[in-house]
């Protein structure tokens, strides 16, 4: 995928599917609110090779307009650390970095994974990260990485420390995706956040297997930052964990995002931003994911701020 195709061109895309997936329900009105999304785990749809054979999937989207989200000023920042497992010591790696293969190890390397589901007739990935909650079962990615074109996706699930094409923990089945409730209703490129509550697998809840990473709310811009992600388009081909990290900005254009110098492209979208990030144990504070990049502005990438929006989505899948 060409991710600077258009002016907001997302960083969605990609990838091949993988064994253990889902097959969405139908919602239901009762139950659910517009902001999420029932589904329904069915055995052996996702296979290795698909997983390595699918293409990326080239999606765009316009930033919204008067649906600006809430200075970061006006909230008290909220705070929820990181769930302990157990890591590897990491070597520390440079920064600033525009785009390189992860190779510190830590906990970063089991807390995210690439995210499959079905688009439509196609199939499609993105990345996302495992976040301490009170269920132990969320993974939070970017909206459009749950839902896109006023469709939610279906066969939704998470794999940790994906490697080319194996899944090391397992293969995680949404139970149910969320996003926030402006993206939900209009996509709002100022929202583009997105969750999923996965089932328990062999027993044991996502947390227990790989851990957990932070999470802060209305903590403000302008931070030095890690970014985290599969991404499947070239120059890339999704098999591993790449990263970027430096100090961060804040969008002057059509968003109220953050902003970071990386040229991570297609099927990095959904991957985690961290503040605070040690490289020693892979454990950060995460306060955005990677959305989207503009045609003129290559080499740079966009989260959403994660303001009281983003803290009301993740409410909702954590008490799920």
């Amino acid at each position: 995928m060409n991710r600077h195709r258009t002016a907001a061109s997302v960083l969605m895309a990609a990838g091949a599917l993988i064994a253990g997936a889902l097959t969405a329900a139908a919602p239901s009105a009762a139950a659910d609110s517009p902001a999420s999304f029932k589904q329904q785990h069915t055995q052996g749809f996702w296979t290795a090779e698909r997983m390595r054979g699918a293409t990326p999937l080239d999606v765009t989207a316009a930033p919204g307009t008067g649906r600006a989200p809430v200075a970061a000023a006006a909230a008290r920042p909220t705070a929820v650390a990181p769930t302990a497992a157990t890591a590897a010591v990491a070597s520390p790696t440079s920064f600033p970095q525009a785009g390189g293969a992860w190779t510190g190890g830590g906990a970063v390397v089991k807390t995210s994974g690439r995210v499959f589901f079905t688009f439509g007739d196609r199939t499609a990935s993105c990345s996302g990260d495992s976040i301490s909650s009170a269920n132990g079962s969320t993974v939070i990615t970017a909206g459009h990485c749950v839902k896109y074109q006023g469709t939610w996706h279906t066969n939704w699930i998470f794999v940790p420390a994906y490697e080319n094409g194996n899944a090391p923990y397992g293969q995680w089945s949404a139970t149910k995706t969320f996003a926030t409730d402006q993206w939900a209703a209009s996509e709002d490129m100022n929202m583009d956040v997105g969750l999923a509550v996965v089932a328990p697998l062999n027993g044991q809840k996502l947390s227990q297997v790989v851990g957990a990473q932070g999470i802060l709310f209305n903590g403000g811009y302008n931070k030095k930052m890690y970014s985290f992600g599969f991404p499947a388009a070239a120059p890339y081909d999704g098999t591993k964990l790449v990263y970027c990290s430096g100090n961060t900005g804040k969008d002057f254009l059509l968003t109220k995002d953050h902003s970071l110098g990386c040229n991570m492209t297609g099927g990095s979208s959904g991957g985690p931003w961290f503040q605070d990030f040690n490289e020693a144990t892979g454990l950060g504070t995460q306060v955005s994911v990677n959305s989207f990049g503009y045609t003129f502005l290559p080499n740079r990438m966009f989260g959403p701020y994660f303001g009281n929006e983003a803290k009301a989505a993740y409410d909702k899948a954590q008490n799920s």
